[in-house]
Protein backbone atom coordinates (compact mmCIF):
# COMPACT_ATOMS: atom_id res chain seq x y z
CA UNK A 1 0.00 0.00 0.00
CA UNK A 2 1.30 3.46 -0.95
CA UNK A 3 1.28 6.21 1.68
CA UNK A 4 -0.77 9.18 0.49
CA UNK A 5 0.47 12.58 1.59
CA UNK A 6 -1.90 14.15 4.15
CA UNK A 7 -3.26 17.63 3.60
CA UNK A 8 -4.69 20.29 5.91
CA UNK A 9 -7.84 20.28 3.76
CA UNK A 10 -8.94 16.93 5.25
CA UNK A 11 -11.25 18.78 7.61
CA UNK A 12 -12.92 20.64 4.70
CA UNK A 13 -14.31 17.53 2.99
CA UNK A 14 -18.10 17.43 2.71
CA UNK A 15 -20.11 14.22 2.63
CA UNK A 16 -22.02 13.74 -0.63
CA UNK A 17 -22.16 9.93 -0.87
CA UNK A 18 -22.69 6.84 1.26
CA UNK A 19 -19.56 4.76 1.81
CA UNK A 20 -18.33 2.18 1.11
CA UNK A 21 -20.00 1.42 -2.20
CA UNK A 22 -20.83 -2.26 -2.84
CA UNK A 23 -18.39 -4.73 -4.33
CA UNK A 24 -20.34 -7.40 -6.20
CA UNK A 25 -19.30 -10.70 -7.80
CA UNK A 26 -19.85 -11.03 -11.54
CA UNK A 27 -19.48 -14.78 -12.24
CA UNK A 28 -21.42 -14.91 -15.54
CA UNK A 29 -19.42 -12.03 -16.98
CA UNK A 30 -16.21 -13.61 -15.66
CA UNK A 31 -16.95 -16.88 -17.46
CA UNK A 32 -17.80 -15.03 -20.68
CA UNK A 33 -14.42 -13.30 -20.52
CA UNK A 34 -12.56 -16.55 -19.90
CA UNK A 35 -11.92 -15.98 -16.19
CA UNK A 36 -12.91 -18.13 -13.24
CA UNK A 37 -16.27 -17.67 -11.52
CA UNK A 38 -14.75 -15.93 -8.51
CA UNK A 39 -12.14 -13.86 -10.35
CA UNK A 40 -14.20 -10.79 -11.25
CA UNK A 41 -15.79 -8.24 -8.92
CA UNK A 42 -17.57 -5.00 -9.80
CA UNK A 43 -17.07 -1.92 -7.61
CA UNK A 44 -20.42 -0.16 -7.84
CA UNK A 45 -19.56 3.54 -7.78
CA UNK A 46 -22.48 3.95 -10.15
CA UNK A 47 -24.65 3.41 -7.06
CA UNK A 48 -23.44 6.52 -5.23
CA UNK A 49 -26.75 8.22 -4.59
CA UNK A 50 -26.14 11.86 -5.46
CA UNK A 51 -27.36 13.06 -8.84
CA UNK A 52 -27.60 9.69 -10.57
CA UNK A 53 -24.32 8.36 -9.19
CA UNK A 54 -20.81 8.09 -10.53
CA UNK A 55 -17.16 8.49 -9.66
CA UNK A 56 -17.10 12.28 -9.73
CA UNK A 57 -18.89 12.39 -6.38
CA UNK A 58 -15.79 11.14 -4.56
CA UNK A 59 -13.77 14.03 -6.04
CA UNK A 60 -16.49 16.61 -5.44
CA UNK A 61 -16.53 15.85 -1.72
CA UNK A 62 -13.05 17.39 -1.61
CA UNK A 63 -13.26 20.15 -4.22
CA UNK A 64 -16.69 21.35 -3.06
CA UNK A 65 -15.54 21.15 0.54
CA UNK A 66 -12.64 23.46 -0.27
CA UNK A 67 -14.96 25.79 -2.19
CA UNK A 68 -17.43 26.02 0.67
CA UNK A 69 -14.62 26.59 3.20
CA UNK A 70 -13.45 29.50 1.02
CA UNK A 71 -16.94 31.07 1.13
CA UNK A 72 -17.99 30.28 -2.44
CA UNK A 73 -21.54 31.07 -3.51
CA UNK A 74 -21.34 29.59 -7.02
CA UNK A 75 -19.51 26.64 -8.55
CA UNK A 76 -18.18 26.87 -12.10
CA UNK A 77 -16.87 23.93 -14.10
CA UNK A 78 -16.28 22.80 -17.69
CA UNK A 79 -16.99 19.74 -19.80
CA UNK A 80 -18.45 18.17 -22.90
CA UNK A 81 -22.22 18.48 -23.51
CA UNK A 82 -22.84 15.06 -21.92
CA UNK A 83 -20.33 15.57 -19.09
CA UNK A 84 -20.98 13.33 -16.08
CA UNK A 85 -18.80 15.64 -14.01
CA UNK A 86 -20.91 18.67 -14.97
CA UNK A 87 -24.10 16.80 -14.04
CA UNK A 88 -22.74 15.83 -10.63
CA UNK A 89 -21.34 19.30 -9.97
CA UNK A 90 -24.87 20.59 -10.58
CA UNK A 91 -26.24 18.00 -8.15
CA UNK A 92 -23.59 18.82 -5.54
CA UNK A 93 -24.41 22.50 -5.81
CA UNK A 94 -28.09 21.75 -5.26
CA UNK A 95 -27.24 19.61 -2.21
CA UNK A 96 -24.99 22.32 -0.73
CA UNK A 97 -27.14 25.33 -1.60
CA UNK A 98 -24.67 26.76 -4.13
CA UNK A 99 -25.43 28.11 -7.60
CA UNK A 100 -23.79 26.27 -10.49
CA UNK A 101 -22.66 27.49 -13.91
CA UNK A 102 -21.57 24.84 -16.44
CA UNK A 103 -19.32 25.97 -19.29
CA UNK A 104 -19.84 23.33 -21.98
CA UNK A 105 -18.25 22.84 -25.38
CA UNK A 106 -20.61 22.92 -28.35
CA UNK A 107 -23.98 24.57 -28.89
CA UNK A 108 -27.50 23.99 -27.53
CA UNK A 109 -28.28 21.89 -30.61
CA UNK A 110 -25.17 19.71 -30.29
CA UNK A 111 -26.59 17.31 -27.71
CA UNK A 112 -29.93 16.48 -26.16
CA UNK A 113 -31.40 14.56 -23.25
CA UNK A 114 -29.12 12.45 -21.06
CA UNK A 115 -26.99 14.46 -18.68
CA UNK A 116 -28.26 17.78 -20.03
CA UNK A 117 -31.79 17.03 -18.86
CA UNK A 118 -30.46 16.40 -15.36
CA UNK A 119 -28.32 19.56 -15.46
CA UNK A 120 -31.53 21.51 -15.94
CA UNK A 121 -33.40 19.52 -13.32
CA UNK A 122 -30.71 20.37 -10.75
CA UNK A 123 -30.94 24.08 -11.58
CA UNK A 124 -27.60 24.65 -13.27
CA UNK A 125 -27.08 27.45 -15.80
CA UNK A 126 -25.25 26.46 -18.99
CA UNK A 127 -22.88 28.72 -20.90
CA UNK A 128 -22.20 27.27 -24.35
CA UNK A 129 -18.63 27.82 -25.51
CA UNK A 130 -19.11 26.66 -29.12
CA UNK A 131 -16.75 24.38 -31.02
CA UNK A 132 -13.55 24.78 -29.06
CA UNK A 133 -10.49 23.02 -27.71
CA UNK A 134 -9.64 22.41 -24.05
CA UNK A 135 -7.52 25.56 -23.76
CA UNK A 136 -10.23 27.80 -25.17
CA UNK A 137 -12.87 26.12 -23.01
CA UNK A 138 -10.79 26.87 -19.91
CA UNK A 139 -10.37 30.48 -21.06
CA UNK A 140 -14.15 30.84 -21.41
CA UNK A 141 -14.59 29.46 -17.88
CA UNK A 142 -12.10 32.04 -16.58
CA UNK A 143 -14.15 34.78 -18.26
CA UNK A 144 -17.32 33.46 -16.63
CA UNK A 145 -15.64 33.43 -13.23
CA UNK A 146 -14.51 37.04 -13.69
CA UNK A 147 -18.01 38.18 -14.69
CA UNK A 148 -19.52 36.46 -11.67
CA UNK A 149 -16.98 38.10 -9.39
CA UNK A 150 -17.76 41.55 -10.83
CA UNK A 151 -21.46 40.86 -10.21
CA UNK A 152 -20.75 40.30 -6.51
CA UNK A 153 -20.73 36.50 -6.43
CA UNK A 154 -17.97 34.39 -4.92
CA UNK A 155 -17.17 31.83 -7.63
CA UNK A 156 -15.08 28.68 -7.24
CA UNK A 157 -13.70 27.04 -10.39
CA UNK A 158 -13.92 23.25 -10.10
CA UNK A 159 -11.31 21.60 -12.36
CA UNK A 160 -12.19 19.71 -15.54
CA UNK A 161 -13.45 16.27 -14.57
CA UNK A 162 -12.92 17.18 -10.92
CA UNK A 163 -9.34 16.03 -11.44
CA UNK A 164 -6.79 17.75 -9.24
CA UNK A 165 -4.48 16.50 -6.54
CA UNK A 166 -7.16 17.43 -4.03
CA UNK A 167 -9.94 15.66 -5.95
CA UNK A 168 -7.81 12.55 -6.43
CA UNK A 169 -7.84 12.05 -2.67
CA UNK A 170 -11.38 10.73 -3.10
CA UNK A 171 -10.03 7.78 -5.08
CA UNK A 172 -7.16 7.22 -2.72
CA UNK A 173 -9.90 6.54 -0.17
CA UNK A 174 -11.63 4.27 -2.69
CA UNK A 175 -8.39 2.31 -3.04
CA UNK A 176 -8.35 1.82 0.72
CA UNK A 177 -11.98 0.63 0.57
CA UNK A 178 -11.00 -1.94 -2.03
CA UNK A 179 -8.10 -3.25 0.06
CA UNK A 180 -10.58 -3.89 2.88
CA UNK A 181 -13.26 -5.39 0.60
CA UNK A 182 -11.03 -7.51 -1.66
CA UNK A 183 -7.78 -8.49 0.09
CA UNK A 184 -5.25 -9.84 -2.36
CA UNK A 185 -6.66 -8.08 -5.40
CA UNK A 186 -4.40 -8.19 -8.45
CA UNK A 187 -6.01 -5.71 -10.85
CA UNK A 188 -8.38 -2.75 -10.79
CA UNK A 189 -9.62 -1.83 -14.27
CA UNK A 190 -10.88 1.73 -14.69
CA UNK A 191 -11.62 4.26 -17.41
CA UNK A 192 -8.89 6.91 -17.65
CA UNK A 193 -10.50 10.23 -18.53
CA UNK A 194 -9.30 13.43 -16.88
CA UNK A 195 -6.99 11.31 -14.74
CA UNK A 196 -8.01 11.86 -11.13
CA UNK A 197 -9.77 8.55 -10.56
CA UNK A 198 -6.84 6.48 -11.80
CA UNK A 199 -4.36 8.71 -9.96
CA UNK A 200 -6.07 8.22 -6.61
CA UNK A 201 -6.19 4.45 -7.10
CA UNK A 202 -2.51 4.36 -8.03
CA UNK A 203 -1.74 6.43 -4.95
CA UNK A 204 -3.43 3.86 -2.72
CA UNK A 205 -2.71 0.60 -4.55
CA UNK A 206 0.47 1.20 -6.53
CA UNK A 207 0.94 1.43 -10.29
CA UNK A 208 1.23 -2.31 -10.88
CA UNK A 209 -2.34 -3.08 -9.75
CA UNK A 210 -4.24 -0.37 -11.65
CA UNK A 211 -5.07 -0.72 -15.36
CA UNK A 212 -6.40 2.49 -16.90
CA UNK A 213 -8.22 2.45 -20.23
CA UNK A 214 -7.75 5.71 -22.13
CA UNK A 215 -11.03 7.25 -23.38
CA UNK A 216 -9.58 10.14 -25.39
CA UNK A 217 -10.39 12.95 -22.94
CA UNK A 218 -6.77 14.17 -22.65
CA UNK A 219 -3.85 14.10 -25.07
CA UNK A 220 -1.38 12.21 -22.86
CA UNK A 221 -3.15 10.10 -20.23
CA UNK A 222 -0.01 8.63 -18.67
CA UNK A 223 1.61 12.04 -18.15
CA UNK A 224 -1.66 13.49 -16.82
CA UNK A 225 -2.13 10.69 -14.29
CA UNK A 226 1.54 10.69 -13.28
CA UNK A 227 1.40 14.41 -12.55
CA UNK A 228 -1.55 13.95 -10.22
CA UNK A 229 -0.02 10.92 -8.50
CA UNK A 230 3.20 12.86 -7.93
CA UNK A 231 1.24 15.48 -6.00
CA UNK A 232 -0.52 12.82 -3.97
CA UNK A 233 2.35 10.61 -2.74
CA UNK A 234 5.84 11.20 -1.41
CA UNK A 235 7.72 9.71 -4.39
CA UNK A 236 7.32 11.19 -7.91
CA UNK A 237 5.48 8.93 -10.35
CA UNK A 238 7.11 7.89 -13.61
CA UNK A 239 4.55 7.86 -16.46
CA UNK A 240 6.29 4.82 -17.90
CA UNK A 241 5.46 2.85 -14.75
CA UNK A 242 1.70 3.23 -15.31
CA UNK A 243 -0.47 0.61 -17.00
CA UNK A 244 -2.51 2.54 -19.58
CA UNK A 245 -4.25 0.94 -22.55
CA UNK A 246 -4.76 3.33 -25.47
CA UNK A 247 -6.38 0.87 -27.88
CA UNK A 248 -10.05 1.63 -27.19
CA UNK A 249 -10.35 5.28 -28.26
CA UNK A 250 -11.23 4.57 -31.88
CA UNK A 251 -12.01 7.69 -33.91
CA UNK A 252 -12.27 9.88 -30.83
CA UNK A 253 -13.81 10.59 -27.44
CA UNK A 254 -17.45 10.86 -28.52
CA UNK A 255 -17.49 7.97 -31.01
CA UNK A 256 -18.95 4.50 -30.54
CA UNK A 257 -16.65 1.64 -31.59
CA UNK A 258 -17.56 -1.97 -32.28
CA UNK A 259 -15.51 -3.33 -29.32
CA UNK A 260 -17.29 -0.89 -27.01
CA UNK A 261 -20.74 -1.81 -28.34
CA UNK A 262 -19.84 -5.47 -27.85
CA UNK A 263 -18.71 -4.71 -24.29
CA UNK A 264 -21.94 -2.83 -23.50
CA UNK A 265 -23.96 -5.77 -24.78
CA UNK A 266 -21.88 -8.35 -22.93
CA UNK A 267 -22.17 -6.58 -19.57
CA UNK A 268 -25.89 -6.05 -20.04
CA UNK A 269 -26.69 -9.61 -21.08
CA UNK A 270 -24.53 -11.41 -18.52
CA UNK A 271 -24.99 -9.29 -15.38
CA UNK A 272 -27.65 -6.67 -16.15
CA UNK A 273 -24.97 -3.97 -15.86
CA UNK A 274 -25.62 -0.70 -17.69
CA UNK A 275 -22.44 0.88 -19.02
CA UNK A 276 -21.99 4.04 -21.07
CA UNK A 277 -20.30 4.33 -24.49
CA UNK A 278 -17.61 6.83 -23.49
CA UNK A 279 -16.16 5.72 -20.15
CA UNK A 280 -17.30 2.43 -18.66
CA UNK A 281 -17.95 0.87 -22.07
CA UNK A 282 -14.36 1.60 -23.08
CA UNK A 283 -13.11 0.32 -19.72
CA UNK A 284 -14.99 -2.96 -20.23
CA UNK A 285 -13.66 -3.25 -23.79
CA UNK A 286 -10.20 -2.75 -22.31
CA UNK A 287 -10.83 -5.52 -19.78
CA UNK A 288 -11.90 -7.85 -22.59
CA UNK A 289 -8.72 -7.03 -24.51
CA UNK A 290 -6.54 -7.42 -21.41
CA UNK A 291 -7.83 -10.97 -20.88
CA UNK A 292 -7.44 -11.79 -24.57
CA UNK A 293 -3.79 -10.68 -24.64
CA UNK A 294 -2.88 -12.28 -21.30
CA UNK A 295 -2.39 -9.12 -19.24
CA UNK A 296 -5.11 -10.46 -16.92
CA UNK A 297 -5.33 -14.22 -16.46
CA UNK A 298 -7.62 -16.68 -14.64
CA UNK A 299 -6.94 -16.99 -10.93
CA UNK A 300 -6.19 -13.30 -10.43
CA UNK A 301 -8.70 -11.32 -8.37
CA UNK A 302 -9.82 -8.50 -10.67
CA UNK A 303 -12.03 -5.51 -9.89
CA UNK A 304 -13.90 -3.61 -12.59
CA UNK A 305 -14.57 -0.10 -11.30
CA UNK A 306 -18.02 0.93 -12.51
CA UNK A 307 -17.71 4.71 -12.54
CA UNK A 308 -21.31 5.35 -13.59
CA UNK A 309 -22.35 7.48 -16.55
CA UNK A 310 -25.70 5.88 -17.38
CA UNK A 311 -27.43 9.23 -18.12
CA UNK A 312 -24.88 9.83 -20.87
CA UNK A 313 -26.03 6.66 -22.60
CA UNK A 314 -29.39 8.31 -23.27
CA UNK A 315 -27.68 11.35 -24.79
CA UNK A 316 -25.64 9.24 -27.25
CA UNK A 317 -27.81 8.76 -30.31
CA UNK A 318 -25.66 6.14 -32.04
CA UNK A 319 -25.66 3.85 -29.01
CA UNK A 320 -29.39 4.20 -28.42
CA UNK A 321 -30.09 3.37 -32.07
CA UNK A 322 -27.94 0.23 -31.85
CA UNK A 323 -29.55 -0.87 -28.58
CA UNK A 324 -33.09 -0.33 -29.85
CA UNK A 325 -32.23 -2.13 -33.07
CA UNK A 326 -31.38 -5.26 -31.05
CA UNK A 327 -34.92 -5.57 -29.68
CA UNK A 328 -36.61 -8.80 -30.68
Amino acid sequence: MVTVVAEESDAQRVTLGTWPTPLEPAPRLARALGLGDGDLLVKRDDLIGLGGGGNKVRKLEWTCGAARAAGATVLVTTGAPQSNHARLTAAAGARLGLDVVLVLAGTPASSASGNLALDGLFGARVVWAGDTDAQQLAATADEVVERLRKDGAVPSLIPFGGSSVLGARGYALCGQELLAQAPGLSHVVVAAGSGGTMAGLVGALGADRVLGVHVGAVADPAATVAGLVSGLVETPCDPAALRVRTDQVGAGYSTLTEPVMAALTLAGRTEGLVLDPIYTGRAMAGLVAAVEDGDIVPGQRTVFLHTGGMPGLFGHAATIARAEGALG
